[in-house]
């Protein structure tokens, strides 16, 4: 009976793990294997590492080792492969173009072995050839896409987690010579507190989004104060849970309109994974090839108060505390610090994209990118530019109390609701009652939000007259 090997990826998890399943119903040994991938940002990588251990340990319970190395896989698993008498290597399929990329080398390597590389629908619902237009070509379009989506279906066949495991067991780097985790001075505390990494973490989780919160998801969502949504992106990003499992569990919750809406969020997942499918560079360079002569702004102290929640407009710096104390931010918070990053500001999408990538715990390849191209009016599908979210009118209308300011931005807190969105415009007895000393212990906005609207709209003209 021949031995298997399953590289696990953006698939930390046993149960419906294709790749896993395959392997292990072979009913021969199975060397299960993770390859680090140095790219991940900061946030991720803490993220990885508890992940990782309990994976780890979930295997072990069931007779297994985890075997971790470093390295090109293309070398690492044909030698690994050849060093114990693989026959079949397993892994989850890639939409992200490095890592299809690295699957032609790995394949190519593995040919005169002769191993197979099987690879395997996992961490989406659809393959990508999968869902097409009548013409057969791939969307560019939201709605068309999801309603494809829903014509399709998505299968109800879950699998489930093996038994047992008939591990080989060969050398392996230690986990914690990886140094994942923050070195002094220690910058977790608040993901700490806030997640939980596993394959366990993750279906608690979905049960708790379930047993109540999704019942008002279609409006709560938009309302950052309260605990409106899944919280299940970092969890469904390193496949600790599978898409498939969340959408079935959540379409057979039988909760109304509030699942309707949740599965389509999902779908926008999807969609950003068909994007960047089509287009490879997704993260770096704009769609709308018009936005390449995009007259952006270069104001690095502007992008670093940003950066920092300092910027003066307490939505947007209560998003940016939020992110950096936890590694998540909520949806639409993101939509509004993004649109001032990218339109009040000036300051290149790319420049927004690569701090989400550092520091947040889902940072996604496609999800990241399409989400940023969309904001910034460059993308598929794309926001027009002319929209610019008011962040003070989005405060008021999302967080009306500012119970949502007050707890990431927590020098405004004594402000009374009426003016905690505006502290700029507040009378400066109020402001002195609250403890709150403009240009002191809270800044000054770093721009006038009408000359920021105005400046971002004459910049856009610029494409237009090209």
């Amino acid at each position: 009976m021949s031995a298997s090997l399953v590289w696990f990826r953006n698939d930390l998890r046993l149960a419906d793990n294709p790749a896993l399943h395959a392997a292990c119903a072979t009913g021969g040994k199975v060397a299960l294997l993770y390859i680090l991938d140095e790219r991940a940002g900061a946030a991720s990588r803490w993220w990885l590492h508890h992940s990782l251990a309990a994976l780890g340990a979930d295997i072990v319970a069931r007779g297994g080792t985890l075997l971790l190395r470093r390295g090109d896989p293309a070398r690492i698993i044909p030698a690994l492969a050849a060093e114990l008498g693989v026959s079949a290597v397993h892994a989850a399929r890639a939409h992200e173009p490095f890592w299809r990329e690295t699957d032609r080398a790995l394949d190519a390597a593995l040919k005169p072995l002769n191993i197979g590389l099987h690879r395997h629908l996992s961490t989406a619902l659809f393959a990508p050839e999968r869902i097409t237009t009548k013409a057969g070509g791939l969307f560019g379009v939201y709605t068309p896409f999801s309603k494809a989506c829903f014509a399709a279906g998505v299968p109800e066949m879950l699998l489930p987690a093996p038994k047992v495991i008939h591990g080989l067991e060969v050398a392996s780097d230690r986990l914690e010579d990886w140094a994942l985790l923050p070195a002094k001075p220690d910058w977790a505390g608040g993901m700490r507190a806030e997640w939980t990494p596993g394959e366990a973490g993750a279906l608690a989780r979905l049960e708790t989004f379930l047993a109540g919160p999704v019942q008002l998801y279609a409006e709560a969502r938009n309302l950052p104060a309260q605990p409106g949504t899944a919280k299940l992106s970092p969890h469904v990003h390193f496949g600790e849970i599978s898409p498939r499992l969340v959408w079935h569990r959540a379409a057979a919750s039988g909760q109304g309109q509030g699942v309707q809406t949740f599965l389509k969020e999902l779908l926008w997942r999807e969609f950003s994974l068909h994007l960047l499918w089509q287009h490879p560079e997704i993260r770096r360079s704009p769609i709308r090839p018009e936005f390449v002569r995009f007259p952006w702004a270069d104001n690095a102290a502007a992008l670093r108060a940003w950066q920092r929640g300092r910027t003066g407009i307490p939505i947007v710096d209560a998003g940016m505390r939020e992110l950096w104390q936890t590694g998540w931010m909520h949806n639409r918070v993101r939509m509004i610090c993004a649109s001032f990053l990218v339109k009040h500001l000036l300051i290149p999408w790319q420049a927004g994209e690569a701090w989400f990538w550092d520091t947040l715990v889902d940072a996604d390849e496609a999800a990241n990118g399409a989400s940023w191209q969309w904001v910034a009016g460059c993308g598929a599908d794309a926001a027009p530019y002319f929209r610019i979210f008011n962040p003070v009118l989005q405060g008021l209308k999302f967080d009306p109390e500012g119970a949502y300011v007050r707890r990431f931005v927590p020098e405004l807190a004594k402000l009374p609701a009426a003016c905690i969105h505006t502290p700029w415009e507040t009378d400066p007895a109020i402001l002195a009652h609250a403890g709150v000393k403009l240009g002191g212990n809270y800044p000054r906005p770093v721009i006038d939000l009408a000359t920021g609207r105005e400046r971002a709209l004459a910049a856009y003209q610029t494409l237009k007259d090209a």
